[in-house]
């Protein structure tokens, strides 16, 4: 069905990351490609001033690491991608690069702060230029 998926990991939500990234294999053609994409958030200038210089770095490593055991635990085939910066952005950012057919993410049940903040998953939906599939935890 699709070519390339771009499978958006929050470590917070590892076992969720499990799940979607089953699920993006099993829509995935013959002979594409999955990317599991995780981002780090930009730290405000004025936290950074008391936070270890190696901070994002160290995030970043973190990450990789996490999503390349994730990777081999389920033993599905995928690339592993780190990026910082806002989520929603890289999420969207990366799709475009990769000319992603399809991205998919993991959403939480929606509450009162998501009609003014918007969570991620809504701004991906939005702004994407490709089809996205928002997983739904399950209450």
């Amino acid at each position: 069905m699709y070519r390339k998926i771009i499978v958006a990991i929050a470590l917070g939500g590892i076992e969720k990351g499990e799940q979607i990234l089953r699920k993006a294999a099993s829509l995935l053609d013959a002979g594409g490609e999955i990317v599991a994409l995780n981002v780090i958030e930009d730290v405000p200038t004025y936290v950074a001033i008391e936070l270890p210089p190696n901070m994002v770095e160290d995030a970043m490593r973190d990450s990789r690491d996490k999503l390349n055991a994730l990777i081999a635990t389920t033993g599905i085939a995928a690339t592993v991608e780190i990026r910082n910066g806002p989520p929603a952005k890289a999420i969207i950012s990366t799709a475009e690069s990769h000319r992603a057919d399809l991205i998919i993410v993991a959403s939480h049940v929606p509450d009162f702060s998501n009609y003014f903040i918007g969570a991620t998953a809504d701004r991906v939906v939005r702004h994407a230029k490709c089809s996205v599939l928002v997983d739904r935890q399950k209450i």
